[in-house]
């Protein structure tokens, strides 16, 4: 069974639907990050980057401890066979998309809301630079759904989970989906999906009550 370290956050999401997508056991332990229990010693030994998710689970008698949610995405797509062309461009595709997911824009809505909402001091250049690249990165991905259903082509991948992350909790960038109506399509279609629904009532769960 796949243990997983995570809380209600953007990259928390994705593993979990990955697990749900596939099918596959999986308990959660919480780590509330609000409360700082990210920068805990029991926690530290599992990721010394003090960052949520990390995935755990024996595989050949061995512990296998995964941080980062794109290599978590990554294993459970090749160790189960879905969700990852094997060969060629489709392939390719996908790594392109969480390359570019995870380099431009998961940061730049994850600034932007950090500027906007938990910087002890206002910064407006900070916060009008990483606002336009948030917005700036999500008109690049309406622009490629203009073209095609999924974010890496035809086929749903562990490319559009990726994307989900962030784009499920676009509104802490300060960022809406009313100009850019093929991420706002993709986004409905994503959403309607069991797997992800089940996902998002798990991690919801994980907030402690208001």
């Amino acid at each position: 069974m796949y243990q997983l370290h995570a809380f209600a956050t953007p990259n928390s999401i994705k593993p979990v639907i990955a697990l749900e997508e596939l099918g596959l056991d999986y308990q959660i332990h919480t780590v509330n990050v609000r409360q700082g229990e990210q920068r805990s010693a029991d926690f530290l030994a599992l990721n010394p980057n003090a960052k949520v998710p990390v995935l755990t689970v024996m595989q050949d008698q061995q512990r296998v401890v995964l941080s980062e949610s794109a290599a978590i995405l990554v294993y459970l797509a090749e160790r189960h066979g879905a969700l990852l062309p094997v060969e060629g461009v489709a392939r390719a595709r996908v790594f392109e998309q969480l390359f570019f997911h995870a380099s431009a824009l998961g940061p730049a809505f994850g600034q932007a809301g950090y500027f906007r909402k938990l910087a002890p001091e206002a910064l407006p250049h900070a916060i009008a630079r990483f606002h336009g690249e948030a917005l700036r990165t999500l008109g690049l991905l309406d622009r490629l759904l203009a073209q095609q259903h999924f974010v890496a082509g035809s086929s749903y991948s562990i490319a559009d989970i990726a994307h989900f992350g962030w784009i499920w909790r676009s509104q802490f960038a300060g960022v809406d989906l009313e100009a850019s109506p093929h991420v706002a399509r993709w986004f409905a279609t994503m959403s309607q999906r069991p797997a992800v629904q089940r996902a998002i009532a798990r991690v919801e769960s994980l907030l402690p009550p208001a």
